[in-house]
């Protein structure tokens, strides 16, 4: 697998990741993108480790702290093998989000609690999963710089944050990654922020801030294989998603239909082609495309290897954005722009 290299300190990752999310779901919707298997779980972590796709991106809200404690399972006497990315940041009550916290005190727990489920002295690159406007940034990164010097973590990230705030946290601390979802399926971070400043990538790249793109498969759309939200089971997460209802689902087949056509060109899968996309946008930008089997992790390493050309991006960008917004307004107001 080839090596890109996540901001300026010297984080080297493969240039696809592996998201775990989905072999445990997330507090309160353990079934979001179906039923876990643990048993499959573990061995596609250990396919990708034989593949070089050796950086597994889990959450405490994962499960809640069944994935970090999956991963640790999984991973149990080959640790060295594994670039482990984790993240923080939520009040978990009664195994269900009740909002963010980024206080130094749960700051401080949270890193503990990792760590034992992993089962590792350290973490290799450590995210405030949302932002918690009731804190300071400044006074987060500070604590999470704590760590970096106490040797528990070795980088630093921030997700779904805004241009403003990515300046702030770098400041206090070098940020070597921004994890925010990013794909044809979404592409808000090449839009200028409010106020008409530089866009996330812009200031990501002036910086030295790596981009690691979740959900680069528009949550499975983009693979082709996914139902409209009407179809799908009851407990499915995308049943909610405005991108998979009603009129949008239909409008955003153009997208997808046009996905399929590159791939044919190259005797490729969609997703192949929606995740080589993503790596031609630029060395600093490695894709975590989730998943719980072997069979879709192989199809995902592949496109690490496959080349788009101008037509090939002719015929995507024709196709125009998807058609509808990317979350509910009550996940949008979590999102910091």
């Amino acid at each position: 697998m080839k090596q890109r290299q996540l901001g300026r300190q010297g984080l080297l990752v493969p240039a696809i990741g592996l998201g775990t999310m989905g072999m445990t779901g997330v507090a309160g919707s353990p079934e979001m993108y179906g039923r876990p298997d643990e048993a499959e779980g573990i061995a596609t972590i250990h396919r990708a480790l034989e593949l070089g796709v050796n950086f597994f991106d889990t959450a405490e809200v994962y499960g809640p702290y069944g994935n970090e404690a999956l991963l640790g399972r999984a991973l149990a006497g080959r640790r060295q093998e594994a670039i482990i990315a984790t993240k923080f940041g939520f009040r978990i009550v009664d195994g269900r989000i009740a909002g963010q916290d980024s206080r130094p005190e749960n700051v401080r727990a949270a890193l503990e609690g990792c760590l034992q489920r992993l089962g590792t002295d350290h973490v290799d690159l450590w995210y405030q999963h949302r932002l918690d406007r009731s804190v300071p940034i400044e006074e987060t990164v500070g604590v999470m710089a704590e760590q970096v010097k106490a040797g528990k973590v070795r980088y630093l990230g921030l997700s779904e944050v805004g241009v403003d705030t990515i300046r702030r946290a770098h400041a206090v601390h070098p940020i070597s990654a921004v994890q925010s979802e990013y794909s044809l399926w979404e592409r808000n971070l090449e839009q200028p922020s409010p106020g008409g400043k530089p866009s996330v990538v812009q200031v990501c790249r002036e910086l030295g801030i790596g981009i690691v793109p979740y959900s680069p498969l528009g949550r499975g759309f983009l693979t082709g294989t996914v139902a409209r939200a009407e179809e799908l089971p009851q407990s499915d997460y995308r049943r909610h998603d405005p991108r998979y209802v009603g009129a949008n689902y239909d409008q955003n087949q153009r997208l997808l239909e046009a996905v399929k056509s590159v791939a044919a060109r190259h005797q490729a899968t969609p997703a192949q082609v929606a995740l080589a996309w993503l790596l031609h946008q630029g060395e600093d930008i490695v894709p975590i495309p989730g998943t719980k089997r072997r069979s879709y992790l192989e199809i995902n390493a592949a496109a690490a290897e496959l080349l788009l050309d101008a037509a090939d991006f002719a015929t995507i960008d024709a196709a125009g954005p998807a058609s509808g917004a990317r979350y509910t307004e009550r996940s949008l107001a979590t999102i910091d722009r």
